[in-house]
């Protein structure tokens, strides 16, 4: 394993920035040559500081240009990587250890937030970051955070897809936002107040957009959902694990919203985010002296967690310790499952699991990261 100096126990090298990358920092070996020994300490450490005082202004200079950039630009470049190793301690190998920030910066979720499947979990984890996390980002975390949540209410605003989803996130935000600009000087902000405020600012217009969003009405010529026989309206129903969309279902056609009050609907989403112990303690009966499901779902969802689905999520090897974007449903490798089922060499190419995996069977190492899971990850 590489190590920052020649021995792990050395503080490494001096290093400058210059205009074509890092160099390391020789003070005056290059003039002095075989001649350093016979300087004295005094004379050396004068040559040091009038060398050291040049670069730190050419350097000051640079940094200015730099932050002006940043400052005026929407967007900000990372090189998005496709795992990262989580280091939660430092080590004689490995100094530092891997923050929120860092890993928000290096995974990819600009790309992620356009795959159907992922949407609703980059979602989920900007909004959990958004109560709790929010000020632990660093400066660039944040600037970065913004921008995928930017692009997010673009693409809303655009496909008319998810909206429900993103007016609760931007009403969280937006509640975090007022208290940190009431309470400033009692918590730590990173970056100027009025930032802070632009970004609140923005936020409020976002939501007045969404607010005044006007979804057109589809007209098909073809099939639609209401041409369906009964029992396929109702399997599908069946499918959803979301109250909320049972409802915004039911409220579309008579029939609909007939299959969207079936007592077994609500009943079997009970069942499936509920246990049979929170059932006997939070028991509702009708006047007939039914149980009443919707309304125990509801009370139900008061007091407990309901459970989390989304078609993709972040992967963690416990083997290796890699937080990673799964990789195996890429569509173009899908059209050529039948060909792999055929060609095992083939196979093994495309074989991929994700990360550089040192175990024996890495499958059985991984473990999918909630957003709530992603973010305990890094409390140290």
């Amino acid at each position: 394993m590489p190590f920052l100096g020649q021995d792990w126990r050395s503080p490494g090298w001096s290093w400058i920035k210059t205009e074509d990358g890092w160099k390391r920092f020789e003070y005056l070996n290059h003039m002095l040559g075989d001649n350093i020994n016979e300087l004295t300490l005094e004379e050396l450490d004068n040559d040091k500081e009038n060398v050291y005082v040049g670069d730190v202004c050419e350097i000051a200079a640079k940094k200015r240009k730099k932050d002006f950039f940043n400052n005026n630009t929407k967007s900000q470049f990372f090189f998005q990587e496709r795992w990262i190793y989580v280091q939660k301690e430092s080590t004689r190998e490995r100094h530092g250890y891997c923050t929120l920030g860092e890993a928000f910066n290096r995974l990819d979720f600009s790309s992620a937030i356009q795959d159907v499947r992922r949407f609703n979990y980059v979602v989920k984890l900007l909004q959990l970051i958004a109560k709790s996390q929010l000020t632990s980002l660093s400066g660039a975390a944040q600037k970065n955070y913004f921008n995928v949540l930017e692009k997010i209410v673009r693409k809303v605003l655009d496909d008319h897809h998810n909206p429900r989803l993103i007016k609760a996130l931007l009403n969280d935000l937006s509640s975090t936002l007022c208290i940190l600009i009431r309470e400033v000087g009692k918590c730590v902000l990173i970056g100027n107040i009025n930032i802070w405020v632009c970004r609140l600012e923005t936020i409020l217009n976002w939501q007045q957009q969404l607010n005044n969003l006007q979804i057109p009405k589809q007209v098909s010529n073809g099939m639609t959902l209401s041409d369906l026989p009964l029992h396929m309206q109702n399997n599908i129903l069946f499918k959803f694990s979301d109250a909320c969309d049972i409802i915004n279902m039911g409220q579309t056609t008579p029939t609909l919203h007939m299959l969207s009050e079936d007592r077994q609907l609500w009943k079997k989403l009970c069942q499936f985010h509920f246990a049979e112990k929170q059932f006997c303690r939070h028991l509702i009966l009708s006047e007939k002296g039914h149980v009443d499901w919707k309304l125990m779902f509801f009370t139900l969802q008061k007091y407990y967690p309901v459970k989390e689905q989304y078609g993709d999520t972040l992967q963690f090897c416990r083997h290796c310790s890699i937080l990673f974007w799964n990789p195996f449903y890429y569509f173009p490798v899908l059209l050529l499952v039948p060909y792999l089922l055929k060609d095992r060499h083939l196979a093994l190419i495309f074989k991929d699991s994700g990360h550089p995996c040192t175990a024996n069977d890495p499958d059985s190492c991984l473990t999918p990261v909630s957003p709530q899971h992603f973010i305990d990850l890094f409390k140290f």
